[in-house]
């Protein structure tokens, strides 16, 4: 406990001068790699690094009946699996709150940017629909799966190529690939999560860093800057100017990081 806190009161510290133990400035991103179609039964795939930090994210589609209060448009599934290879904070078993918080925030910064046009994914309105599951698991944490978990599940839509549907029997063909792919808008939402350590706020951090962070702050959006997604999380409270300043922070930051994982993603 005394060497953490020392730790913390030490990082605290660094960042009041403008920098990090892992030499990076407070807004910087540790390298970013991603990997598709690294699963050959799944529809899309992509595994996303960031620096230590390591995901795979799965796309798997399916015909079933639309949710009743959207009767012509297809449905969408996130969820997440913190596996307990990737911490030993991680244990087997039903989810729990962090690996919840990744698959909702997953799904609202696709859902609600529409990025997925889930119009075009009704086979026949009110009866069956396509829909995409998305799968998000943990393979190493060392900070900030949140980013890398909605990056990589971006990476795994637009890769993916829909299934064979036989509407003889009006069921999936799994295993056999269409050269369709799933009906994407062009710009996909990239969310960037902001942590506030003291009065310093960073981005990406390590897990030593996210261990003290007393506020999260995560925004999802389109490398132009429209928000469809913004939640905030821990129990602290911050300032309008904060907010204010939070979101020109990630706006900056998440042109930065579009354009590195760009070629990734075409």
């Amino acid at each position: 406990m005394e060497t953490s806190k020392i730790t913390g009161e030490r990082i605290a510290e660094y960042l009041k001068q403008g920098k990090r133990f892992d030499g990076r400035k407070p807004e910087e991103f540790r390298k970013i790699e991603i990997e598709t179609g690294v699963s050959k039964k799944a529809e899309g795939s992509a595994r996303v690094k960031i620096g230590k930090t390591e995901v795979i994210v799965g796309v798997k589609m399916d015909v079933m009946e639309p949710y009743p209060d959207s009767a012509d448009r297809g449905n969408l599934i996130v969820s997440a699996e913190l596996l307990p290879l990737s911490s030993e904070r991680f244990e087997s078993g039903p989810p729990r709150f962090p690996a919840i918080e990744i698959g909702r925030l997953t799904d609202r910064a696709i859902r609600e940017s529409k990025f997925i046009q889930m119009e075009k994914l009704c086979i026949k309105e009110g009866e069956k629909v396509w829909a995409i599951y998305i799968d998000i698991y943990s393979l190493n944490d060392d900070g900030n799966l949140m980013d890398a978990a909605e990056i990589g599940a971006v990476a795994a839509l637009k890769t993916a190529r829909m299934p064979k549907y036989d509407e003889e029997t009006e069921r999936v063909v799994y295993g056999e690939f269409t050269d369709k792919k799933i009906p994407l808008q062009k710009e996909p939402p990239i969310m960037i999560t902001a942590y506030k350590i003291g009065d310093s706020w960073i981005v990406d951090p390590t897990l030593e860093e996210e261990d003290i962070s007393q506020v999260k702050v995560s925004i999802g959006a389109t490398p132009e800057g429209i928000i469809s997604s913004i939640q905030k999380g821990e129990a602290s409270e911050i300032s309008i100017e904060e907010f204010e300043d939070v979101i020109e922070l990630t706006e900056e930051i998440r042109k930065k990081v579009f354009s590195n994982i760009k070629n990734s993603l075409e």
